[in-house]
């Protein structure tokens, strides 16, 4: 097994496994496999009649995610099968699979170690590389075009709404004024440029790069602009019973997340007003987290990316 797969740590792997609950001869999707920690975890408790689908945009990732498979899977005995895409098209993958009922569902958001871990994918600004960003290698867009052509104002709206960035404006400004001079198309270079920007917040605090890159990253990939209705169709591939877990890692991700779990639990976020529901609740869910849960302090010791994570939790009822 390669150093970058042994490595990988699924984050709240414990935590995961209790919430989604696979039982041995059911069928388990992985929507986001990632290098396979999760998967692997769920693979064995599948066993020995059970399948695991996996499915994730990035076809390095299923490279290694077919290598720790293929070793759990001549373990434990259950099948597997790895599907290239996006888990805003989990309906038509699983058709693809022959697949239309599941006993649950893993998501798990944003970028991974792995991804975080290579320069040449441009997730990260602890290491110069090329500005890139793309979960899919496929993908048309990359950071560095939107560094490129976005209006000042739409890279502050990107800033400020997915990076929750105080500064957006500011950091806008001097991408402008840098870019008018040179191109940026570096990581190091505009998170120089970033740092530059937004003044020092204390010895403890998160380097000032971290919310701009993860604005762009969102942009990039689209990431939140699908995932309420990737959490319905979810809901509806679930057999009575099936359980859908989130791990999410930032703020805007969670709030999707858990208004949509409370939308679809029968909970109506129409004014008061309105004569009738129009937000589309429907009691299709037991929610099983009123509260996320949250990493314990020994693994955020242990892995600091963990440190933001949240899982929430729901079940599938009838009708």
């Amino acid at each position: 097994m390669s150093e970058v797969v042994a490595s990988h740590v699924p984050v709240m792997r414990a935590e995961v496994r209790e919430m989604l609950a696979p039982r041995p001869g059911g069928v388990v999707v992985d929507a986001t496999v990632g290098a396979g920690g999760h998967a692997v975890e769920l693979l064995s408790a599948l066993a020995p009649t059970g399948r695991l689908i996996g499915i994730d945009q990035d076809p390095d990732a299923l490279a290694m995610a077919r290598e720790r498979l293929d070793a759990a899977a001549g373990t434990h005995g259950a099948t597997y099968t790895l599907l290239r895409g996006n888990f805003r098209d989990l309906r038509a993958l699983l058709a693809e699979a022959g697949v239309e009922a599941v006993d649950g569902i893993l998501f798990d958001l944003g970028v991974s170690s792995m991804q975080l871990d290579r320069p040449e994918r441009g997730f990260s600004f602890r290491g110069a590389g090329p500005l890139d960003m793309r979960m899919d290698p496929a993908a048309p867009v990359t950071a560095a075009d939107l560094v490129r052509e976005l209006p000042e104002r739409e890279l502050a709206r990107i800033f400020r709404e997915y990076g929750e960035e105080r500064w957006a404006g500011r950091v806008a400004r001097r991408i402008v004024a840098r870019r008018a001079r040179r191109p940026i198309e570096t990581t190091d270079d505009l998170a120089a440029i970033v740092r530059a920007a937004i003044p020092a917040r204390g010895p403890a605090a998160i380097d000032p790069a971290t919310r701009v890159f993860q604005a762009l990253r969102i942009a990039v990939n689209r990431e939140l602009e699908a995932l309420a209705e990737a959490i319905e169709a979810a809901v509806e591939l679930l057999r009575p019973g099936g359980r859908l877990v989130v791990l999410s890692y930032h703020s805007l991700e969670d709030r999707i997340v858990k208004q949509t779990f409370l939308r679809l639990s029968g909970r109506c976020f129409c004014p008061r007003h309105l004569p009738v529901c129009v937000c589309g609740a429907r009691t299709l869910l037991r929610v099983l987290t009123p509260k996320p849960l949250v990493p314990s302090d020994a693994e955020r010791a242990v892995n600091p990316r963990a440190r933001s994570a949240r899982l929430r939790a729901a079940e599938r009822l009838n009708g």
